[in-house]
């Protein structure tokens, strides 16, 4: 009986080996890799993409959205043709699809087999980031056309597809192109073209070496320097401002966040995903009413509690990015203690005095930053969190508020205040011990290694005389 127990196992061993071999040539066949686990629902089945290119989808930012909600009132799209489905009904369905986009001239229409080839077959080592849209990838073509060309010339971009699995669907797809369609700012990401063609949904931008504000203040061991956290709120100000105060029809963003702001190479910050954008109110409308949409902790308290959307609405969530880049805390975090998890809430008691404010600012600066600077974005950044939405400034009066921190050059490090609060603060730490500091296993300047880290290599830069 114990033989036969024991050839049962081999047996069973050379059958799951036999199937495990199986899964995984099925898996390569389909290009999905199961070693890239942070690809997550990125890669689909054969069935819902192209039969040659393993299923993708693209989104630059990390937060899930409904698909019940719209932009600019699009209606709602037919439903995509399936492989069954006939060339002609195919033909005729994309036509439809291609009415509903109020498109640019100078957005470019790519084929799918085009960005196929130009992100390599959309190739892991391509891939750039994941979040509710779906994934991006990283894509080569011609300066001035739609082909794709060799990896590292012509012109480098972001391919974004819609996952078919994921949240979001075809109306913040089309919001997404409709608004950056006909929006062009240095402060909002250019979108370069689309591709319609079947079950198809892509959108082509232009590529942002540095990532997202929120990998290099939550998910980086350097930490950002504070002339160049004063110029990203800068920038991610004036691509706000244009959207309320300068473009033709006022546009409210929604959905405020770090993962929202990317960075080009000379971190000139840029606004992200316009998929859940609204347009402002019209003639003697005070508001917007919409479905409350967002991402919590960022989302302003009257808007949740009454759907009523403002540019004030976007103000608020400015305040909490302002909050998040002074302190180097994200917008909720349940791993703080208690009364420490809404950074908003934790931070109002030191947002008004003078001396206290210290607190809030980043222990990884290690005073190196400008305190004229610091308390002039504390002070702007409880006026834009007001709980009085009519209190908090319009967006082009942040702007001028912002524009001389990014040069201030008196740093907090030679004030004896701040020195003697650091000598306290070290004292005080649960990692010293007799006057010496016991190492832990997190990164020196105190943030945790991430599985992201490898993504963008770069390192944040020192501070230049001039931002």
């Amino acid at each position: 009986m114990g033989l036969g127990a024991e050839n049962g196992k081999v047996v069973e061993s050379k059958w799951r080996r036999k199937k495990k071999k199986k899964k995984i040539e099925d898996e390569e066949k389909s290009g999905c890799w199961v070693r890239l686990r942070f690809m997550g629902s990125c890669i689909s089945s054969r069935s819902k993409v192209d039969s040659s290119v393993s299923g993708t989808s693209t989104h630059y930012g990390t937060e899930s959205k409904s698909t019940n909600d719209t932009s600019r009132d699009q209606p709602t799209a037919p439903a995509v043709s399936s492989t069954t489905t006939s060339n002609a009904e195919s033909n005729s369905s994309t036509s439809k699809l291609e009415e509903e986009l109020k498109i640019a001239s100078r957005l470019r229409k790519f084929s799918f087999n085009d960005l196929k080839l130009a992100t390599r077959n959309f190739r892991p080592e391509s891939f750039l980031g994941e979040g509710g849209f779906g994934c991006v990838f990283k894509g080569w073509i011609e300066e001035n056309g739609t082909a794709p060309v060799k990896p590292g010339t012509g012109l480098t971009v972001a391919v974004k597809t819609l996952n078919h699995d994921g949240l979001q669907g075809h109306k913040e797809w089309l919001a997404e192109v409709n608004f950056l369609g006909d929006l062009v700012h240095p402060n909002l990401v250019k979108l370069v073209g689309y591709c319609i063609e079947d079950n198809q949904r892509l959108l082509v931008y232009e590529f942002m070496a540095r990532g997202s504000l929120e990998n290099h203040l939550f998910r980086r061991s350097l930490p950002l320097p504070w002339s160049i956290r004063m110029k990203i709120a800068l920038g991610a100000a004036k691509g706000l401002t244009f959207l309320h105060e300068e473009a033709e029809r006022p546009v409210i963003y929604r959905d405020f966040k770090t993962s929202n702001i990317l960075l080009d190479a000379d971190y000139n910050a840029k606004l992200s995903d316009f998929g859940l954008a609204k347009d402002g109110p019209e003639g003697d409308k005070t508001h917007v009413s919409t479905r409350v949409m967002g991402t919590y902790g960022y989302a302003a308290p009257e808007y949740v509690m009454t759907g009523h959307l403002t540019s004030r609405s976007d103000v608020y969530s400015f305040g909490v990015v302002l909050l998040e880049m002074l302190t180097g805390r994200r917008s909720m975090d349940k791993h703080r203690p208690n009364g420490e998890h809404n950074l908003v809430e934790w931070a109002r008691p030191y947002l008004g005095e003078r001396r206290r404010f210290y607190r809030l600012i980043d222990p990884r600066l290690e005073g190196h930053f400008s305190i004229k600077g610091a308390q002039k974005a504390a002070q702007l950044a409880a006026h834009c969190l007001n709980r009085d939405p009519k209190a908090r400034p319009l967006m082009s009066e942040v702007v001028e508020a912002l524009k001389p921190l990014p040069n201030l050059k008196d740093m907090a490090s030679s004030l004896y205040y701040f020195q003697t609060m650091q000598a306290d603060r070290f004292r005080a730490s649960p990692n010293t011990r007799n006057g010496r500091q016991q190492r832990s296993l997190s990164i020196p300047n105190g943030t945790h290694a991430s599985p992201y880290h490898h993504q963008y290599p770069q390192q944040s830069p020192k501070p230049k005389a001039k931002a």
